[in-house]
């Protein structure tokens, strides 16, 4: 007795083709594999923990991002920049675009005067809208009983 691969003549095959599901799928995943790490900005450092670390919405077309990293290099974006040439390319951007968001990204095993060091150079740029990037605490949140 052998398999009818489809119904008689008139009927519907009612088994669902999983095939085109997975490749459909699959390309999803990839296509995410490959953008995801892309998402991330600036250098990898590990930023310092809060417990409510105020959120803001991010504005690309508005922001700087420098990035310290624990040895004390500096990066605006992923270019490395030493310390001149950060003033003096803040100091650019200052001049054609004074309403940037500055944003600092810098690693938590480096000491806030390393961090205010940097600050300072962007301030003396022109910028005084100056923001710190931390992570949230783990568990915080929770109501402290």
């Amino acid at each position: 007795m052998g398999m009818s691969a489809g119904g008689g003549e008139g009927q519907v095959k009612s088994d669902i083709n999983v095939t085109p599901l997975v490749d459909v799928v699959l390309v999803l995943l990839i296509i995410f594999m490959v953008v995801t790490p892309m998402l991330q900005k600036g250098k990898d450092v590990l930023l310092p923990v809060t417990d409510n670390p105020k959120q803001e919405k991010s504005d690309d077309e508005n922001e700087i991002l420098v990035s310290i990293t624990k040895d004390k290099l500096l990066y605006i974006d992923t270019d490395p920049v030493t310390e001149d040439g950060l003033l003096q390319k803040m100091t650019e951007t200052f001049e054609r675009n004074p309403g940037k968001l500055i944003l600092i990204k810098g690693d938590r095993r480096l000491t806030f005067g390393d961090v205010k060091d940097i600050m300072l150079r962007i301030n003396e740029a022109g910028f005084t809208n100056v923001s710190v990037l931390a992570d949230k605490r783990e568990g915080a949140g929770a109501s402290g009983q």
